[in-house]
């Protein structure tokens, strides 16, 4: 077929509305069957109005025919953009034979309120009732009247809490908007397209506003963290079709009155008194004249900055697969998946009769609840009836983490159908599959990506269940290879780094957390913890690692650029924090939850200041920074060395002698040649002293498989991942296991349940070995020098007892696929599909190792016999 062009994007996104970047960055795909399609030139036109488009009137840029094969990341460079303006784009293409492309269908963007001035709502809140410890959210509302119809209406709405909008009895929008952010640096503003909601005549605004992270409890950090309630902001404006506007703001005519919410916590869950509900209160028309005026703040000293993260939304609806009735007379539901998200409860019954939906992970032996390990966390909802016919029920302002429901104080004899479970997460699309010949490696796999699922909520959390749902930045820079394998994370991860970012000390240490939320000081004046240390090897290096990862999966410049500076200030701030290029071993947390083994602090962090040096050499050779390239490739030389002199022997033996330490060496480059074929036996022997099982804790398991692989060692890398005896990935999937646990020894035969204290059992950092699944058993690869997958690399490598690996990857440019098959004879057959506009080069395993150049188009080879 001829090529087309499909999946025009703006900023990562389809058609967003209220961006604040000046420069938005255009992308778009190539589809055709011809093998060998790729782009030569493009031509990109911009206009005002869709119409005026059509027609060929590019009233803002025209970029004509630019000779290039770019089709990501093209940032606009036309007249000037406005505040409150929509833009319509197109774009054509050449093929590989000069032959042009029909243009494409016409895509969109719009700009929210560029500067401060625009904002002219004000921030309103509610009085807090002060008998009351937990405060009942606010329910806010504004009557209207449009005498003149309208051609367009959009809302940019936001809140120092977490909001809820409503407009003529219909709610707007996703959850935990404006999600987390550091409030004292910046606050996001969603934009809202309210068009074809409004009715001629009078309407009606409405919102009601919960704690969130602002007010409400975060983690282990208590509650009233950034404010002591939420406020509310909205700002509509009304174009009307004689090309007059009009604003709708929040401000001291707005009406706000408590309702059926007595609470609604992160961490404490929910009370809902149906009886107190408001009928109509978000309906034109309703009699607000008992609601009082709203308590107006003065105003704001952070950013009103764009929404940059995915939105949260519910993604599935899940089904109990078992309920069981309880001595005590409870019913609990067995949801046959460890989740994140609430229960929706169908009830009817007598007026005020209260029923409780309480939530756990696990069982204890007796069948009950295993609550010990939520901590201080309340995972409850009490719903009380007001006696109406069936009532339906869902909780607003938190979430749990959960396999197991307990339906306590039910009227009636409830079934299968009286509650459902909702998973919810930010909406990273998913990006990768994979599966495999082996029903255990397939489960490891589906426990990774519900893990994922269960903590990527606005920021990448550790836990979704106990007092703690903070952003780990160690978890997190362990893991996101394999999240952007997985899904989409691409705008996730941008806002991440900014959270790092924000939260940057002065001396240029990142942080542990991010948002961090009061952690710093928390364990700083934490006696019973006594944890002082400034920074934390493995965590800190967050802010360099994962700019760096976004690069190589999406061939993102611009977030190296815009971060820069940050990476800079940590790697000088590594420096001048060492003895001779030796960092000191204060660190806090080592090797996290490693088993059986104890890394001295001080390796761990010298190598990883060895690491974020070597990647930060790379990010300025990107950058065109040629001199600063020059001085940290040659720091990396010297903490290489420095590593060596202090902590190897001349028999190759690393201080501390764990597999970690071997690990990190192997990986960041760090030994001689000599040095790393002993630090490969020393490895390789340690594994094999315990029996073929792993020790790694969250900073070590990530790379544990890949140093195996690269250093000839695939056989061990394939025995430790379908290792089934403890500790391994499949002993907790042979005991049940749904998700990633926390913990290697969460759960034992021998001992039941670890300290209650910390015991996850939906933790995604030891889930960090699906990069190696992706890039070593399936063998996709991207390339440094052409990142996003513009050219990729296949290195399919069999081993163990897989006889066959099928894996798949949505990258900017289409979907890459790779299946290999043993056949029984032990010849190898590999299945490739290479989308348009890309190149790759495929590595054949086996003997004769033949590697193969190819353009876009589908590819199938086999190689002789590779049974031994």
């Amino acid at each position: 077929m001829t090529m087309r062009i499909t999946a025009c994007k703006t900023e990562y996104m389809t058609n967003p509305l209220g961006l604040d970047c000046l420069q938005p960055r255009l992308f778009w795909q190539l589809e055709s069957d011809t093998p060998g399609a790729s782009q030569s030139a493009y031509h990109i036109q911009v206009a005002t109005s869709p119409e005026g488009l059509a027609q060929g009137e590019a009233d803002m840029w025209d970029s004509g025919e630019v000779r290039s094969d770019a089709s990501t990341h093209l940032p606009y460079d036309g007249e000037p953009l406005q505040s409150e303006t929509s833009y319509y784009w197109r774009v054509r293409v050449w093929d590989e034979a000069g032959q042009p492309t029909a243009w494409s269908d016409i895509a969109f963007w719009s700009m929210g309120l560029l500067s401060r001035g625009e904002w002219k709502a004000k921030w309103i809140g509610r009085k807090s009732e002060p008998e009351l410890a937990m405060q009942p959210s606010p329910y806010f509302r504004k009557a209207f009247v449009l005498n003149k119809a309208v051609r367009r209406a959009v809302a940019y709405v936001t809140a120092l809490g977490v909001y809820e909008l409503h407009i003529n009895g219909e709610r707007i929008g996703d959850w935990f908007a404006p999600g987390w952010t550091d409030y004292n640096v910046r606050v996001q503003v969603q934009t809202v397209e309210l068009t074809d909601k409004l009715r001629a005549g009078e309407n009606a605004l409405g919102a009601i506003v919960g704690d969130g992270w602002y007010a409400g409890t975060v983690g282990f950090l208590g509650d009233k963290v950034y404010g002591e309630r939420p406020f509310f902001l909205l700002q509509m404006t009304v174009e009307y079709e004689d090309g007059t506007k009009e604003r709708i703001l929040t401000d001291a005519s707005w009406k706000t009155s408590r309702g059926p919410i007595l609470y609604s916590d992160m961490i404490k869950g929910e009370a809902y008194d149906a009886r107190e509900e408001l009928t109509g209160w978000d309906l034109p028309g309703y009699d607000d004249e008992a609601w009082e005026a709203p308590d107006v703040r003065a105003g704001y000293n952070g950013l009103l900055v764009a929404e940059v993260e995915p939105p949260i939304r519910i993604t599935k609806t899940m089904r109990p697969v078992s309920m069981e009735r309880t001595a005590a007379g409870t019913y609990i539901y067995d949801m046959g998946q460890n989740m994140v998200g609430w229960t929706a409860l169908k009830v009817q019954g007598e007026r005020g009769t209260q029923v409780t939906l309480s939530h756990a992970e696990m069982l204890n032996t007796d069948g009950t609840l295993y609550l010990d390990n939520l901590r201080l966390a309340v995972q409850q909802e009490h719903y009380t009836l007001k006696g109406e016919g069936v009532e339906r029920f869902e909780p607003h302002f938190t979430f749990h983490g959960f396999r197991y429901v307990e339906l306590i104080g039910y009227p009636g004899e409830p079934d299968l159908e009286t509650i459902t479970g909702k998973v919810v997460h930010s909406d990273t699309p998913v990006a990768g599959q994979l599966e495999t010949s082996d029903p255990l490696v397939n489960r490891l796999y589906a426990n990774i990506t519900w893990g994922q699922r269960g903590n990527f909520l606005s920021v990448p959390t550790d836990c979704p269940q106990r007092d703690e749902r903070l952003g780990w930045t160690g978890d997190a820079q362990i893991f996101a290879r394999t999240a952007a394998y997985n899904m989409d994370v691409s705008r996730f991860f941008t806002k991440y780094v900014q959270d790092m970012v924000d939260c940057q000390q002065p001396s240029g240490a990142f942080t542990d957390v991010a948002p961090d939320a009061g952690w710093i000081r928390h364990k700083n004046w934490n006696t019973r913890l006594n944890w002082f240390a400034p920074d934390n090897s493995g965590w800190g290096d967050a802010g360099v690692i994962i700019p760096w990862t976004l690069y190589l999966m999406y061939g993102d410049v611009r977030v190296l650029a815009a971060n820069y500076d940050a990476m800079v200030k940590w790697v000088e701030y590594l420096k001048h924090t060492t003895d001779d290029l030796v960092r000191p071993g204060y660190a806090n947390y080592a090797d996290w939850l490693s088993i059986g083994a104890d890394t001295p602090n001080e390796v761990l962090a010298t190598a990883y200041f060895a690491y974020s040096t070597k990647l930060l050499a790379q990010i300025a050779d990107v950058l065109g920074k040629t001199e600063d390239a020059q001085t940290y490739h040659k720091l990396f030389d010297g903490i290489a060395a420095a590593f060596r002199r202090a902590f190897v022997d001349g028999d190759g033996r690393i201080y501390g002698d764990t597999q970690t330490v071997y690990v990190l060496a192997l990986q960041f480059g760090l030994l001689t040649e000599t040095q790393r074929v002993q630090a490969v036996n020393r490895l390789v022997a340690d594994i094999r002293g315990r029996g073929d099982r792993l020790s790694t804790g969250f900073l070590g398991v990530g790379y544990l498989l890949p140093a195996l692989t690269d250093n000839g060692r695939l056989d061990v890398a394939y025995s430790l991942l379908t290792q089934e005896a403890f500790p391994s990935w499949m002993y907790s999937i042979k005991h049940g296991a749904t998700t990633i646990w926390e913990r290697w020894d969460g759960w034992t035969e021998e001992n039941g349940f670890q300290t209650p204290s910390m015991n996850s059992f939906n933790h995604y950092s030891l889930g960090s070995v699906g990069e190696w699944m992706f890039r070593y058993m399936a063998g996709i690869e991207a390339d440094p020098a052409a990142p996003g997958f513009k050219h990729a690399l296949i290195k399919p490598k069999p081993g163990g007892r897989l006889t066959s690996v099928k894996a798949s990857y949505a990258s900017l440019y289409g979907t890459l696929q790779v299946a290999w098959q043993l056949t029984d004879e032990g010849r190898f057959r590999l299945e490739v599909d290479v989308p348009a506009n890309t190149t790759a080069t495929i590595h054949m395993p086996g003997a004769d190792g033949a590697v193969h150049t190819v353009s876009s188009g589908s590819y199938v080879f086999e190689s002789a016999s590779m049974l031994h």
